[in-house]
């Protein structure tokens, strides 16, 4: 590491610190030539895969957008922000383990699409809608006929549809005279 002050290349770790989050390490060093102190901060630095789009555009992966998109589907849903960060760093996580130097974007939806299954089956329709790009109601009805199917609500979730699932018989109130 070289000194910023007068560009010596040898310097020394006075002190290592790490951060919390384990994510982070700050190093206090000292300039063997010209005596001043300063810190750096060491992070590990993981190449994500570029982002193919749908009309073939690429970008880089931004974890704010992905962030974005599971704050719209669970907008005002009962989910904690510690359960929202796990699931982002879920999608991170299988993207880094695909191995892959491009993914498209349609592989980043379905990553998004399994995490919102397990948090929020209401953020899991919401996003599927615009995802799948849904065109009437029967697209929904099918969704969520297909969720409760393969996901009932035993997960402390509530059934999507009223009378789903319901162990009186009865059938759903839209129904009902």
């Amino acid at each position: 590491m070289h000194c910023p002050f007068c560009q010596h290349t040898d310097t020394r770790v006075i002190d290592s610190r790490v951060s919390e989050d384990g994510a982070t390490i700050r190093r206090r060093r000292g300039c063997e030539a010209c005596g001043e102190r300063f810190s750096t901060i060491e992070t590990i630095e993981l190449k994500l895969p570029v982002i193919v789009k749908s009309d073939g555009g690429r970008e880089a992966f931004d974890a704010r957008k992905l962030r974005v998109g599971f704050d719209r589907a669970l907008q005002k849903r009962p989910v904690s922000e510690e359960r929202i960060e796990a699931a982002v760093r879920a999608v991170v996580h299988q993207l880094r383990m695909c191995g892959e130097r491009e993914v498209p974007s349609i592989k980043v939806g379905g990553f998004v699409m399994d995490e919102l299954r397990k948090l929020d089956h209401v953020g899991y329709v919401r996003f599927a809608s615009v995802y799948r790009s849904f065109e009437d109601v029967a697209d929904f009805r099918d969704e969520i006929e297909k969720l409760e199917r393969d996901h009932p609500a035993s997960d402390g979730q509530l059934p999507l549809l009223e009378g789903a699932g319901a162990a009186d018989g009865r059938p759903p109130k839209s129904t009902r005279r």
